[in-house]
């Protein structure tokens, strides 16, 4: 009789077994669905909770309805659902899965509906106050402790028999039905669970060494790349580049072209792609008159290299490089052999490294706009003082010659300086002392011109005079306080220059004895405007040209500069 007992054990066990791995093999199926994601971690948003709740009580459902009949009684894996609905989800999660699997399955009926009803409710409640125990002990990572999962499932399946032999009746009945019951319940759902868990485990380590994998090689590929494409969208950096993708994500080979031509390429096949050839393959050209992302896998996708018909290269994906307002101005292919398929990882990783290049060529297309917006700039400085400050000049150099020919020569000399510097400037740099030496060609004419009612005074150290400054920054604020400050004066009026180096800004204010300055947006002079956007552009919001004014008092114009030292010349 022990015998026959032991073999109905082990019967029951191997069936409530191959239940177990239906339930699992489900489980596997669902891990490769969105509704998953929220199952892998603590849950704690309410849309995250309710999908813990629908999944685990359709677990819950789906284990009565695997259940076999034993004794008017269902033996099954229902409380594999309950305990991990309510150590994934918490107490009110667990209390309603394992009251939906509770009441379905006392609509079933049997001499133990109420007790499996009230056991079940009670099993979600058991895996909620695991839940919230480790919680507040701030343990949360051991909720997805296989182990964990294990005990719980245990307790709850033991307790569920305690239940049982306390509600179903008759107790004859009961006491027979947890005797022929308990071991292949307990060891099953303890074990399901247990399995359960570690699918959701595994899941996740997958999904965390994926992204740990995407993110390494992002990095090491920006690090590594920063600032090629800003030099020039050509075949030199293209190629650069290439290698350092190919050496990065280890693909077949790497290509980047523009809309018309290969710029770059490397690796198999590098013998008859070669940069400046005409782009030739069909699904470059789709690439790029459609904006969308071409992979050509060989089999869903038919790839064939339109340059050789002996090219190993077997895949490709072509995605497009984007610029100003999403237009295409280039791909970039990567490409496997024909004995190599393209990882998920390398699919995924392209699209981010076309984000990069896009970006960096964005950038270097904006820095070269605003250099040749800051030489643009110097020329119309250059054109806007030579007519204007040569006019006036010429004038005072024909009031001086009549009544002091030795003081006329000598405002020629300054002249002569002044449009020698002013023509003969070596890039868009000079140093404070270049533009002091400008400036005070400038004042001797204008001292010349105003006759003893206009007064300088300089006030710059020697041992800033090397410090570097944009070209042109100082004259034009000057010229601004001559013409729009002391040339309005009845009285004699004065300048004053000074220079200040406080930590790693320099200063240098230009001061005016007239206090007439209106501040009216957008017509504080061209060459104070232009000077005022050249450091901006180039430095930053946080440097400029600064205004004060006590009417009638003094006008008093701040250029700020991030100190630069003058380059030591070859």
């Amino acid at each position: 009789m022990l015998e026959l007992e032991n073999i109905n054990h082990l019967a029951l066990i191997g069936s409530l077994m191959q239940q177990m791995c239906v339930y699992l093999v489900i489980a596997y199926l669902l891990s490769k669905t969105p509704l998953f994601a929220p199952l892998m971690q603590v849950t704690v948003r309410l849309p995250d909770k309710l999908v813990c709740y629908l999944v685990f009580s359709a677990f819950c459902i789906m284990g009565t309805y695997l259940g076999f009949q034993v004794e008017g009684a269902i033996a099954n894996t229902r409380a594999i659902g309950a305990v991990l609905g309510g150590i994934l989800g918490g107490p009110l999660v667990g209390l309603a899965v394992g009251l939906t699997g509770g009441l379905h399955r006392y609509s079933l009926g049997g001499f133990t509906d109420a007790a499996c009803a009230v056991s079940t409710t009670v099993e979600g409640l058991i895996g909620g106050c695991l839940h919230l125990y480790l919680l507040k002990r701030h343990r949360a990572d051991r909720l997805l402790h296989p182990m964990i999962a294990l005990g719980a499932t245990l307790f709850a399946e033991m307790t569920q028999m305690i239940l049982l032999l306390l509600m179903a009746k008759p107790f004859d009945q009961a006491a027979r039905l947890v005797a022929h019951i308990a071991l292949p319940m307990i060891l099953t759902n303890s074990v399901g669970a247990a399995l359960f868990m570690r699918l959701i485990l595994d899941r996740r380590e997958t999904l965390e060494k994926y992204s740990i994998a995407f993110s390494a090689k992002a990095l090491r590929i920006a690090e590594r790349s920063v600032g090629v494409l800003m030099q020039g969208f050509n075949e030199k950096n293209c190629t650069r580049m290439a290698a350092i993708i190919r050496e990065e994500t280890g693909v077949g080979a790497v290509a980047i072209t523009d809309c018309e031509k290969l710029l770059g390429f490397v690796g198999v096949g590098a013998d008859h792609h070669l940069p400046g050839t005409p782009i030739s393959s069909p699904h470059t050209f789709y690439a790029i008159a459609n904006n969308e992302v071409v992979y050509a896998d060989g089999v869903n996708m038919t790839y064939s290299c339109a340059v050789s018909k002996d090219c190993k290269l077997g895949s490709s994906l072509v995605i497009p490089l984007r610029g100003e307002e999403n237009r295409v101005f280039g791909t970039i292919k990567l490409y496997e052999p024909k004995s190599k398929f393209f990882s998920s990882l390398n699919r995924t990783l392209g699209e981010g490294i076309a984000r990069l290049l896009s970006n960096q060529v964005l950038a270097g297309t904006i820095e070269e706009q605003k250099r040749l917006l800051a030489q643009s700039e110097v020329k119309l400085l250059q054109a806007q003082i030579n007519p204007h400050f040569l006019f006036n000049a010429l004038n005072t150099l024909a009031a001086v010659i009549r009544r002091d020919p030795e003081a006329a020569r000598q405002l020629v000399q300054y002249l002569s300086t002044f449009f020698r510097k002013s023509l003969k400037r070596v890039g868009n740099d000079a140093s404070l002392k270049d533009e002091i030496e400008h400036v005070d060609a400038y004042l001797q004419i204008e001292l010349a011109r105003f006759a003893g009612r206009l007064d300088v005074k300089m006030a710059v150290s020697e041992d800033l005079l090397h410090l570097r400054l944009p070209a042109f920054s100082l004259q034009p604020i000057v010229e601004n306080a001559i013409k729009y400050g002391i040339s309005q004066m009845i009285e004699p009026g004065s300048i004053t220059i000074s220079a200040q180096r406080k930590d790693d800004v320099l200063t240098i204010v230009v001061e005016d004895s007239a206090g007439l300055y209106q501040p009216t947006p957008n017509s504080d002079g061209l060459g104070m405007n232009l000077v005022d956007r050249r450091i901006k552009i180039r430095y930053g919001a946080a440097y400029g040209i600064d205004v004060s004014c006590q009417p009638e008092s003094w006008t008093r114009v701040a250029i700020r500069l991030p100190v630069e030292e003058e380059l030591s010349p070859c």
